[in-house]
C-alpha cells in the first residue's frame, strides 16, 4: 500500500540559520519577501538582524508586525491589504506558530483570493499561494514543516484548519538559537505541544513508515530535554534538541495526523482564549488514557522513546507509566487545568456540547486510535475541567 509523503523543499537547520535567508531566497529566485512577525518580536529586537540581512543583501522588504497571538480572519485580511499595496515575490514567517500559520493564509489568500472561511477543511488546498518561508523563534508548533494552518472565526469563536499542499513552506530556517530568550511559560506550553504532535502523529490511524521514524525521534530528543529549558532556558544543547525534535513532530503530523487531543485542544481556545499549546497540555494526559486502549502497543513505544518503559512489563505496564509521567510532566512544569487557568464552570459545562460538535467537524477525533462517541467526548471535556 502506497502513502505520501511532502516536505519542505529546503530546511536550514543549526544555530544562525535564520540569517541565511538571503541565500536561501536566491536559491529558490525570490528576492521582494513580505515579512511577517509580531510585535514583541519587533520591539524586542529579535527581527532586526534578520531584516538587516535582508538589506544588506541589497533585497526590498517589508516587515508587518501585527500579527495575533491567535490569527484571526480580521488580522489576515489586513496583512493581505498590507501586501497588496507592493509588488511582493514570497511571504516570511518569522515568530512562533502563530506568524507562521498567518504567513501561509496570507501567502494563500493574496493568490487566489476569496474569504477564510472557503478554504476551512474538508477543503483541500494544494494549488500554491505565493511561497512561504517558515524562521519559528518557539520550539513547539513545527509549522515551519507542516502543510496545515489554522485560523480563527471570531463571529462564530470557531478555529479553522485548513489543510493542503499550499500551506507547506518551500523553506524552512530552523534556528535554535533564535529560543534562548524564551521565557518558561512559553517554553513549557510550546514543548508540551511539539510532544503531543508526536505522540498523536505516531498513533494515528494515518500513520506510516516516515511519519512514524520521525514521530518516535521527536519523542527521543523531546522527552529528556523538557524539564531542562524550562529549568535552564540558556541549556543550548537542550534548546537544540527541542527545536530539532519540534521539526521532527512537525513533519510527523504533517505526514499522519493530529488526533483527539487536537480536535478538542482547539475548541478551549477558541472559546476560552488559551494558547494552543496549552490547552493540549491540559488535555494529554486524560485523553491518553482514554485512547490508549484503542492500541496498546503503539503508546507503549511512545513509552519506551521516553525513556520511562522498564524490560520486562509488558506494554500495558508501559502505557501506564506513560500516563503518570505525561501527568507528571504538567505538574512540573505547572500546567494549569482549565479551573485553575480561570475559566468559569458554568461556561465550560454551557459550551461542552458545542465544542464537542465543533472537535468532531475537524475530523482530527476520527484518526485517533479510539474514536469516541458524542457522549464520551462530553465526558472528557466534564472530567477535563478539574
Amino acid at each position: 500500500m502506497s502513502f505520501t509523503v511532502a516536505f519542505p523543499r529546503m530546511m536550514r537547520v543549526g544555530a544562525g540559520a535564520s540569517l541565511l535567508l538571503p541565500d536561501v531566497l536566491r536559491q529558490l529566485g525570490l528576492s521582494r519577501p513580505f515579512v511577517m512577525s509580531d510585535r514583541f518580536l519587533v520591539e524586542s529586537g529579535m527581527a532586526q538582524p534578520l531584516m538587516d540581512a535582508i538589506v544588506g543583501a541589497g533585497m526590498q522588504a517589508r516587515l508587518f508586525a501585527d500579527t495575533m497571538p491567535e490569527p484571526d480572519v480580521a488580522s489576515i485580511e489586513r496583512a493581505v491589504a498590507a501586501l497588496r499595496e507592493g509588488t511582493y515575490d514570497c511571504v516570511v514567517g518569522f515568530g512562533g506558530g502563530s506568524p507562521i500559520d498567518s504567513a501561509k493564509a496570507v501567502a494563500v489568500l493574496a493568490r487566489h483570493g476569496g474569504a477564510m472561511r472557503d478554504y476551512k477543511a474538508p477543503h483541500m488546498q494544494d494549488e500554491p499561494g505565493l511561497p512561504v518561508i517558515a524562521i519559528p523563534t518557539t520550539a513547539g508548533t513545527g509549522s515551519e514543516a507542516t502543510r496545515f494552518t489554522i485560523v480563527t472565526d471570531a463571529e462564530k469563536d470557531e478555529k479553522m484548519l485548513c489543510i493542503g499542499l499550499a500551506y507547506l513552506p518551500v523553506a524552512a530556517l530552523v534556528d535554535y538559537e533564535l529560543t534562548l530568550s524564551m521565557p518558561p511559560r512559553l517554553t513549557a506550553d510550546t514543548g508540551i505541544d511539539a510532544l503531543t504532535h508526536a505522540i498523536e502523529a505516531y498513533v494515528s490511524r494515518h500513520a506510516n513508515q516516515v511519519s512514524d521514524g520521525f514521530a518516535l525521534e521527536a519523542i527521543r530528543l523531546m522527552a529528556p530535554n523538557l524539564r531542562a529549558v524550562w529549568a535552564d532556558g540558556q541549556n543550548r544543547a537542550a534548546r537544540e534538541a527541542m527545536m530539532l525534535g519540534a521539526t521532527y513532530a512537525g513533519i510527523a503530523f504533517s505526514n499522519s495526523s493530529v488526533a483527539l487531543v487536537h480536535g478538542m485542544s482547539r475548541p478551549i481556545g477558541a472559546h476560552f482564549h488559551v494558547p494552543h499549546g496549552l490547552s493540549n497540555a491540559m488535555l494529554l494526559p486524560l485523553v491518553t488514557a482514554f485512547s490508549a486502549p484503542g492500541n496498546v502497543r503503539r503508546y507503549a513505544r511512545c513509552a519506551e522513546a521516553m525513556g520511562i518503559a522498564r524490560d520486562g512489563e509488558g506494554d500495558q505496564m508501559a502505557v501506564n507509566r506513560l500516563v503518570e509521567e505525561l501527568g507528571a510532566l504538567n505538574h512540573d512544569l505547572q500546567v494549569p487545568d482549565p479551573r485553575g487557568y480561570g475559566i468559569d464552570r458554568e461556561k465550560w459545562e454551557r459550551l461542552i456540547p458545542l465544542m464537542v460538535k465543533q472537535a468532531i467537524a475537524s475530523g482530527s477525533p476520527g484518526n485517533n486510535p479510539r474514536v469516541p462517541t458524542e457522549a464520551e467526548m462530553q465526558q472528557l471535556y466534564e472530567q477535563a475541567w478539574g
